[in-house]
């Protein structure tokens, strides 16, 4: 569950931090208090899109850091698959944003922003505010439906998509394929062009680094002869080699005296071999570096036929070799033209029929599932207080089928006695839709491994005995997980585990939001306040208590 939530220099709120509890959390307060900016901070830390102007004070960081604790085992381990490991058995998510930049961390290690989603897909689902009008478009249905039925679709999902890919490859291949004998004719007369230029220069890998060595070597011959000429001449007999002779005959010539300097002789010896085999190599170097002009031809010659084949099929030796290699499989294609085309047809008949078999597969588990999904948001909706309702899935079949099967599917509902079953998008208000969408995620919850569900304000358009029966659904969501809701119904509020009470005061001539949790007799207070609005009256109070002992008994 969500622990912990610290907040730091984000819109109205300077610092703060909460401690949220399992079961259900409520947070309340006067309307701009700023009880959304709580929600909206959660999603920041989720990954959520930044606004510019969430940073309260510019000079200053923003952040927002959540602190998840009593894991299961399941979301364990959908998180190790995304190498996140719980430290202590938490899992800590922040968020930071510094001029514009923001940094993303997941205990403690600096992460992308698509990895920070991925794991929060993991532990927590927030419903906004108006996600409810997500129920207005048709398409979004399937995708409700497929979240209900993941443990049986997820596989064959999986493997209608890589099937389907196969499908599509073999489909734009062959459309590919459909081209006039003469535009057949000429893209073989033009392959069969390019690959004799290419096998005609006989192209072996590393030769151009050879064949640039070697004109830079030929073109600049004369230089290096004119250096290789001083260097003769130094290290020869008017240089090095006359000055080593004369330092052995002089060496020789007290060595007598000594045996000590015996070695040294026989050292300056050495040093007077190296020397002359040293010119003996100069010597027969400078013979062969003569500039040859028919091989300095040869080589530029060369040269440029290897680089105009580089600049023409890839840059390099070797990735003109794949070219040729490339061209002379698709010579071979069109010259066999009717027996590939065959074969690709084949592919291609095979490939449709699993994709075809996968989708009536995936299409039967949806339709069984469907049956369910109809009879567990009817019950959810009864609870809601539409005593005579109808529900029901419309499916229809697509024109063609996608890496998501053939089906078509629909929400239909009926709310009053006598009226024919219709789209949701037809009849639905604004506070029906909030109640369908509160039933189909208390439905979604009971096989949903998240443990954290935030609602932001679905009581809009709701009241009296209906807001009664939407705070008992939520309180029976928060048997089996965490539940944060927003709200501006004392009914829901009543209902509370905990209840937060979000204000906003002038401090120093600025504006802040803080959140305080409730005791017993504080929570009462603000149950009266939203009872009675400016007038907070005995009787109010009164009413305030008893709303709360109504809501333990229905506990």
């Amino acid at each position: 569950m969500l622990q912990g939530l610290h907040v730091k220099n984000i819109a109205l709120i300077d610092e703060t931090e909460l401690e949220l509890l399992d079961g259900l959390n409520i947070l309340t307060g006067e309307t701009g208090a700023g009880k959304s900016i709580i929600i909206d901070s959660i999603s920041f830390a989720l990954g959520g899109r930044v606004d510019k102007n969430i940073v309260r004070e510019k000079d200053k960081a923003g952040f927002v850091e959540l602190v998840f604790t009593g894991l299961s085992n399941s979301v364990n381990e959908r998180l190790r698959a995304l190498e996140i490991e719980p430290e202590d058995d938490a899992v800590i998510l922040s968020r930071r944003i510094t001029g514009g930049r923001s940094i993303a961390k997941i205990n403690g290690e600096s992460v992308p922003a698509s990895k920070l989603k991925a794991a929060a897909a993991c532990l927590i689902d927030i419903h906004g505010q108006h996600e409810h009008e997500s129920l207005l478009h048709a398409n979004k249905h399937l995708e409700y439906l497929d979240d209900y039925a993941k443990a049986e679709l997820a596989e064959k999902k999986e493997q209608l998509a890589v099937s389907y890919k196969i499908f599509n490859d073999c489909k734009r291949e062959l459309e590919e394929q459909c081209t006039g004998k003469e535009e057949q004719a000429r893209e073989l007369a033009f392959l069969e062009y390019e690959v004799q230029e290419i096998e005609a220069a006989r192209l072996v890998p590393g030769e151009d680094a050879e064949l640039e060595t070697e004109y830079r070597r030929i073109s600049n011959s004369k230089k290096i002869l004119e250096a290789l000429s001083i260097v003769g001449q130094a290290a020869g007999e008017e240089g090095a080699g006359e000055m080593i002779a004369r330092a052995m005959r002089e060496l020789s010539a007290v060595s007598d005296y000594d045996e000590g300097l015996c070695t040294l002789a026989e050292e300056l010896s050495q040093i007077d071999g190296l020397l002359s085999d040293f010119q003996r190599e100069l010597s027969s170097y400078m013979e062969d570096a003569q500039f040859d002009g028919e091989k300095f031809a040869q080589v530029e010659e060369r040269l440029d036929v290897v680089n105009r084949l580089k600049a023409k099929y890839g840059g390099s030796i070797e990735k003109v070799l794949s070219s040729l290699a490339e061209k002379q499989e698709r010579i071979e294609q069109l010259q066999n033209f009717d027996a590939y085309e065959k074969k690709l047809r084949e592919q291609y008949d095979i490939a449709k029929k699993e994709a075809e078999k996968l989708c009536a597969q995936i299409s039967e588990i949806r339709k069984k599932a469907g049956g369910e999904l109809r009879d567990k948001m009817l019950n959810a909706l009864r609870d809601l207080n539409f005593l005579d309702v109808r529900f029901d899935l419309e499916f229809e079949r697509a024109s063609a089928f996608s890496a998501n099967g053939y089906d078509e599917m629909e929400f239909l509902i009926s709310t009053n006695p006598g009226e024919p079953l219709r789209k949701l998008k037809d009849i639905a208000s604004g506070g029906e839709l909030s109640r369908v969408m509160l039933a189909l995620k208390s439905v979604l919850a009971e096989n949903d491994e998240i443990e954290t569900l935030i609602f932001d304000e679905i009581d809009t358009g709701i009241s009296g005995r209906t807001a009664q029966m939407v705070s008992e659904k939520l309180h029976m969501i928060a048997g089996n997980h965490q539940v944060i809701c927003i709200t501006h119904l004392p009914q829901i509020a009543a209902m509370a585990d905990a209840h937060f009470y979000i204000e906003k005061n002038v401090i120093e001539n600025a504006t802040v939001t803080t959140v305080t949790l409730l005791d017993e007799k504080r929570s009462v207070a603000e149950l009266g306040r939203m009872l009675g609005g400016v007038a907070v009256t005995d009787t109010v109070l009164r009413n305030a208590r008893e709303m709360k002992k109504l809501a333990k008994q229905a506990k």
